[in-house]
């Protein structure tokens, strides 16, 4: 298996690592660190980075100042949302969901869903599928 890197880019000069291998090792700590001492988290209400993705499976880090809302999510996928940090609130169809750390909500493809942080809080993100239909 090829090791598959994601190169450093302006935002992220020091970004180069590795997102695919047969493992790879996520230092969340390390990567919060990294996402709120970016210019990023100081101008927008939330910031994230991809800690691994393969043709199938990709998992984003992303951390939420409080009240920045992600609406209206449909992922083409398996999907779900791990928190971390803080909490967040959860709308589906069928009503709302508050979840704090050590817990993760498990959503079937494209259903309906927004996510509010009711706090700042960190989320990880994992889904089967790189494509997502807004």
């Amino acid at each position: 298996m090829e090791n598959k890197r994601n190169e450093a880019t302006l935002n992220r000069p020091e970004g180069d690592r590795v997102l695919d291998a047969p493992y790879v090792f996520v230092n969340i700590p390390e990567f919060v660190r990294q996402l709120k001492s970016e210019e990023a988290w100081q101008k927008n209400d939330r910031n994230g980075i991809t800690v691994f993705k393969t043709g199938r499976v990709t998992m984003v880090l992303t951390c939420l100042h409080a009240k920045a809302i992600l609406k209206n999510n449909l992922v083409d996928g398996i999907f779900t949302v791990q928190v971390l940090e803080g909490i967040i609130r959860v709308k589906t169809p069928d009503g709302d969901v508050d979840m704090q750390p050590h817990q993760i909500m498990a959503f079937h493809q494209l259903v309906d869903h927004s996510i509010e942080a009711m706090m700042d809080s960190v989320i990880l993100f994992t889904n089967n599928s790189s494509e997502v239909i807004i």
